[in-house]
């Protein structure tokens, strides 16, 4: 390469990026389809500002350890062991009947003989956990139950990998060539199980003790430095055993889950994560030969369409068996309807070995780029088209929904039982007051079940599930979600179809207190304004001021606020207008605090009472 052609190159794939991925995003076609279209308009087939981008895609691979490391943090053992039966059943289930009916239409249609159809058949069996779980993850799909399944399936053929290489060249007809270098029989498998204890061995008693010497350096770069050694050594240690660096980044990042070092380890990796995962899907995109697919149209769109429906039916099919929920099934089958980005590998293996013609392995390499690249468009039908259906569907059982809300004649529905929806709840339930509890966080709702408390799965903005939760009977809800999109699509519903309920309304900020008060709310708190009064008048109270004195401080900062928030709303979508109307009602609040700071006469103070000016709450 001459000189500055890489940095030539590196600015063409980051101008690319940041150009094709926010219209991508912002036309709803998600980030990941936005890199693929990015790498297909500088790729050498279409506007040629790079070359070939092998070298490229093999360094990005590396992005995709990465992911699989930081999937493996969200994973202790105990989580890992019990999705063993999704891994191993579903997850072989589908490797075996996806290789077996492609195998057959290739034999078929094609006249292949069986051990290239079943070359075939295993080569497009896998799916691409790079697009797939990045998609999800982005869509925050991948904790739905489908997303669960999709996941423990792409784990498996991860792990699969492993034997399909060691069949390709047994397929070719002729014995392989002896490895001189490497290990063969029983070493290899030696060699194999004493990785494994190594990994469980060194993550228990060396990582434990090096991360916590490591951060009492306290320089945050090493920490950095630590994190990425992990990842490469892991994957280092498994492509030295020809296995997936995928696998062994994934089993380094379960072995650190419980390690309390956990989340220092996702911050430092993240960032580079998602830059390598954005080269990965650029190289995907830059390698789609527009020249072949030209020549051969009809051929490709034929496969192409052929080969997602296989997978789909035999996806879905296996949800049905499995008793995955409906629409949860759709899911999985449009996210796991591709073939992998291991595909090119075992495409280049497969012809290395004779078992593939080039030109076999050319419209297969064409067929699998184009099918990753059709993934996102797939689940952005199922975001819009499917997934809106079910949720309308009543009845519906959904993940994390054991039975459909009741009207048990509570006076109070709470939508979202988190931190902050758990204390008014309790608070209501010790004075006596029955409450009925909605949320959508399926991780969330089996932990507060676990403690006993009954709650409901269910999506608020479904005038159905409200009727179902008492909504008709009820006399308040308690909307603590901090999402904002998702608050105000809920009391648009509740205002049309349950204008009788009184709304009690979480903000997350002044923009969202806004937003509330433009929709109607009538009573909004604000989620950090007491407690941080409440500091705020500790604080007073240490500086020298009288408990009385830093409690009236406070009571006047409160009502000053609210006046001035209230006061503002007419400006809220007019910055400059609000900042200029902010620095005079500050001013205001400084001089009323200073005048009260002079009265040190505590008479004045029998006056106060639980009520703001107008008998409002505060908030």
């Amino acid at each position: 390469m001459e000189h500055g052609g890489f940095l030539v190159e590196a600015v063409i794939y980051l101008a690319a990026a940041v150009v094709a991925v926010p219209l991508a995003t912002r036309l709803g076609l998600g980030s990941v389809l936005g890199y693929l279209l990015a790498g297909v308009a500088i790729g050498p087939h279409a506007l040629g500002l790079v070359g070939d981008t092998t070298e490229e895609l093999h360094i990005a691979e590396f992005g995709v350890a990465l992911m699989l490391f930081l999937i493996g943090l969200e994973l202790q053992p105990r989580k890992l062991w019990q999705m063993r039966g999704a891994i191993f059943g579903t997850g072989s289930a589908q490797l075996a009947l996806t290789a077996i009916a492609v195998g057959l239409i290739a034999m078929l249609m094609y006249q292949e003989s069986w051990r290239e159809a079943l070359a075939i058949g295993l080569i497009l069996g896998l799916s691409s956990t790079a697009i797939v779980l990045q998609s999800l993850t982005e869509k925050k799909l991948l904790r739905t139950e489908g997303g669960r399944g999709a996941f423990a399936v792409l784990l498996l053929q991860d792990l699969a990998v492993i034997p399909i290489l060691a069949l390709l060249p047994l397929l070719s007809g002729s014995p392989p060539e002896p490895d001189q270098d490497g290990l063969s029989g029983w070493r290899y498998g030696a060699a194999v199980i004493g990785t494994m204890v190594a990994f469980g061995l060194v993550g228990r008693y060396v990582l434990g003790p090096l991360l916590r010497l490591v951060a009492g350096s306290q320089l945050r770069e090493m920490f950095t430095v630590t994190s990425l050694l992990i990842v490469m050594a892991s994957a280092a240690v498994m492509s030295w055993l020809e296995l997936s660096p995928a696998l062994g980044t994934f089993l380094a990042g379960v072995i650190l889950a419980e390690s309390e070092f956990r989340h220092e380890l996702e911050a430092d990796i993240e960032p580079f994560k998602g830059l390598l995962l954005g080269l990965f899907f650029i190289a995907v995109g830059a390698n789609l030969n527009f020249n072949l697919v030209a020549d051969n149209p009809l051929l490709l769109l034929g496969l192409l369409v052929l080969l997602v429906t296989v997978k789909f039916v035999v996806l879905f099919s296996l949800a049905r068996v499995t008793g995955m929920s409906r629409g949860e099934d759709w899911l999985f089958a449009l996210s796991l309807a591709q073939a992998g980005e291991f595909g090119f590998v075992l495409v280049s293996f497969a012809a290395q070995n004779r078992v593939l013609d080039s030109v076999t392995g050319n419209l297969l390499i064409a067929l699998i780029a184009l099918s990753m690249a059709l993934t996102p468009v797939l689940l952005l039908i199922y975001e819009q088209w499917i997934q809106p259906r079910y949720r309308r569907g009543a009845g519906t059982k959904r993940e994390g929904e054991e039975e459909p809300p009741q009207d048990e004649g509570s006076p109070v529905i709470i939508v979202g039982y988190g931190r902050f929806g758990q204390i008014a709840g309790r608070m209501l339930n010790a004075c006596g007051f029955e409450t009925t509890l909605l949320e959508r966080n399926a991780a969330q709702l089996d932990m507060v079940r676990r403690y006993g408390i009954k709650a409901y799965y269910g999506d608020a903005s479904r005038e159905d599930l409200l009727r179902s939760a008492g909504a008709r009977n009820a006399k308040l809800v308690i909307l603590t979600l901090s999402d904002q999109a998702a608050s105000l699509e809920i009391v648009t519903q509740l205002q049309k179809h349950f204008p009788h309920l009184t709304i009690l309304a979480r903000a997350r900020n002044r923009m969202h207190h806004y937003a509330l008060m433009e929709a109607g709310v009538k009573y909004i708190f604000r989620e950090t304004v007491d407690s941080a009064l409440s500091i705020g008048e500790k604080a007073l109270e240490l500086l020298g001021l009288s408990p009385l004195q830093a409690r009236r401080a406070a009571r006047k900062f409160k009502q000053h606020d609210q006046r001035m928030l209230e006061a503002l709303f007419p400006y809220w979508r007019d910055e400059s207008q609000q900042i200029a109307q902010t620095r005079i009602y500050r001013e205001q609040l400084l001089q009323a605090l200073r005048e009260d700071r002079r009265d040190r006469d505590l008479h004045l103070d029998h006056h106060w009472d639980t009520q703001e000016p107008n008998g409002k709450p505060g908030n």
